[in-house]
């Protein structure tokens, strides 16, 4: 399966001068959980593309609203087929923006609170009145029916979350890419999750041997630059050494070794006498 996260819908000021308020947020989470995600609010089963296995609010108090409440969302992860022509849509960008299907019992005024479907009020949405943006707030609601890829949402940040698929095989590199550029929350399932993990548990594991690697590097340049340089402070080489990546390591070894080399060079337990040394009067034979 593939999953990935949407904003169902908020408690901000849409298009159409209303809003949610956030009683109503909490209280669609639960009719939410399980509907069908279709397009553009077809009722038609063959239109029936995804569909929603959690939802929940989430409040930002660093953000507020035009009505000027702490920010507050909707948001649902929801699953569809892996490899199917809306997961690849998705993963491209186009198929983005939703729209929520829904039944309240009572639509209010912001200004003075009537019930605008029984006692509408004088109150022209989309004023202001000492301070207070007049809007209509949608509370009490009664049913979740569906949500829908649209083109235009009432909503303008109702849509689809940045979103991967770990089990589609993405190598490290590109699941950090999206992670970095993603805006909002990116959300993985259960299975994603313990995927992640085996894959960072791995990577711990050749962070311990590129440690030791390290280690033992250090401890030969340390050995290599006392031959070289007796007089050399092993406090300073050591915090010099900590600064280095380990390809600079290994350049900085090779060129203590052949400094060595160069001082001591090797030379055969057996070795040959050189034609300075070599004797022609026999001496060695004399009594």
């Amino acid at each position: 399966m593939y999953t990935f996260t949407l904003v169902l819908c908020d408690n901000e000021v849409d298009r159409d001068l209303e809003r949610f308020s956030v009683p109503a947020l909490e209280k669609l989470a639960g009719m939410f959980t399980g509907r069908s995600g279709i397009f553009d609010h077809s009722m038609s089963g063959r239109d029936q593309v995804a569909r929603i296995y959690e939802c929940f609010t989430v409040r930002d108090p660093a953000r507020t609203t035009r009505a000027g409440e702490p920010y507050t969302a909707l948001k649902a992860r929801a699953y569809t087929l892996r490899g199917s022509a809306l997961a690849r849509e998705i993963e491209a960008g186009i198929k983005r923006e939703v729209s929520v299907g829904c039944a309240v019992a009572r639509s209010v005024c912001s200004v003075c609170g009537a019930d605008l479907r029984s006692a509408p009020c004088p109150h022209e949405r989309g004023s202001v009145y000492d301070g207070v943006l007049c809007c209509a707030v949608l509370q009490d609601p009664t049913d979740a029916y569906e949500w829908s890829f649209v083109a235009v949402p009432a909503q303008p940040a109702a849509g689809v979350a940045k979103s991967f698929d770990i089990s589609e095989g993405e190598e490290m590199e590109e699941m950090t890419e999206i992670l970095k550029s993603a805006r909002g929350d990116v959300t993985v399932s259960g299975d994603q999750a313990r995927e992640l993990a085996k894959r960072i548990a791995g990577l711990e594991s050749l962070a311990r041997d590129g440690e030791l690697y390290r280690r033992n590097l250090c401890a030969e340049i340390g050995s290599l630059c006392a031959a070289v340089s007796p007089q050399s402070d092993p406090e300073k080489l050591e915090a010099i050494l900590g600064k280095m990546t380990a390809d600079e390591l290994g350049e900085l070894r090779k060129i203590f070794a052949a400094r060595v080399d160069h001082m001591h060079p090797p030379a055969p337990q057996i070795a040959g006498r050189g034609a300075a040394e070599s004797r022609t009067d026999n001496s060695e034979f004399r009594m």
